[in-house]
């Protein structure tokens, strides 16, 4: 037994010192001292030896034992050093190379144009909703007074799915889900994505949209100036002039559309305003007896209005950009422009 313990010893310690990572040292240790290890064997054998040879092989185990421990513990401190030192090595920084700048992103155009709207008409009072982009019939256009065979619906080039569904070509939606699930009063603004079916230099068949509306009782179509003409002066600046122009929608009567001195020339003249120096903003409106009709609001008691914008356009006069399809290709040399 003196003899296997020797050996062991020898083989143990030279396998310790030349183990040449720590990996290979942690394999040789559970070889030597793990349950299944040369020195737990030895230990098991020790049951047949004699009485009075026991203490004996059992001191020089646990001298072994203690001295693979140490060689161990000195060649595993040593490896760990050696490791360090190759690192230090191999990852040295020169600090005389130039740095390398961190390319930060920014929010979109068209997102910042709806962050700040939405913050402009939240100190107003308004919350923000929103709808889905596949509609029903009923939301994008019964509820909204344009049945089916109403000639409207020709001026949406509206995407159909089916018979009854659509991809909404307005946000208004918003405004009928909005209103059949609460009573007056109500301030809402919904901004989202629409889809029509028209495709050029000012027109996208994916752009954005954002609607408002309020409705209350005694709402007037002074209330409606009066709250667009502080957004727009809010957003454009206070010196800017705002015209209402009697038109048509089939869900407002009366119905107007909303014009500003262009931004481009100060209202002077220019090929962005067409020489006429304004430029057509949004559309508005005091919403249809027959929009309440189909929420079941209280038309003696009970009016609101409504308007809508593109943000696409908005953001084209708040940047100065002369093709709406650059929102869209996402050019890094356009974008980057709003960092």
């Amino acid at each position: 037994m003196k003899e296997r313990l020797q050996q062991l010893q020898e083989d143990s310690l030279a396998a310790l010192h030349s183990a040449a990572s720590i990996k290979e040292l942690q394999t040789v240790k559970v070889r030597i001292l793990g349950k299944k290890g040369s020195l737990t064997d030895i230990m098991k054998g020790m049951r047949d030896l004699a009485p009075d040879e026991r203490p004996v092989i059992g001191s020089l185990v646990n001298t072994l034992k203690d001295e693979c421990e140490k060689v161990f513990t000195e060649r595993l401190t040593q490896l760990e050093e050696d490791e360090i030192s190759v690192r230090l090595v191999r990852e040295t920084i020169d600090v005389t190379l130039p740095g390398r700048r961190t390319v930060t992103g920014s929010l979109h155009p068209v997102t910042l144009v709806t962050d700040e709207i939405v913050d402009i008409f939240s100190r107003l009072g308004f919350s923000v909703e929103e709808g889905p982009e596949i509609e029903k019939d009923f939301y994008n256009f019964e509820a909204l007074n344009i049945p089916r065979d109403h000639p409207a619906r020709d001026m949406q080039d509206t995407f159909y799915i089916n018979d009854d569904l659509v991809l909404r070509t307005h946000t208004s939606p918003v405004q009928i889900r909005t209103m059949l699930k609460q009573p007056p009063p109500v301030r809402i603004i919904a901004p989202g994505t629409v889809y029509r079916r028209d495709s050029d230099l000012t027109h996208s068949p994916m752009f954005h949209q954002i609607e408002g509306f309020l409705v209350d009782e005694l709402v007037t179509f002074g209330d409606l100036k009066g709250v667009l003409t502080h957004f727009l002066n809010e957003y454009f600046g206070a010196d800017l002039q705002v015209r209402f122009r009697p038109s048509f929608f089939p869900f407002t009567e009366p119905s107007a559309e909303v014009d500003i001195a262009c931004v481009i020339c100060g209202g002077k003249g220019c090929r962005v305003c067409g020489g006429t120096g304004w430029l057509e903003i949004l559309g508005c409106g005091m919403i249809d007896p027959a929009v309440f009709d189909a929420v079941n609001y209280d038309t003696h008691k009970y009016s609101g209005f409504a308007f809508g914008m593109g943000l696409e356009r908005i953001a084209m006069l708040k940047y100065g950009v002369n093709d709406l399809r650059l929102f869209f290709e996402n050019d890094i040399r356009f974008l980057k422009q709003f960092s």
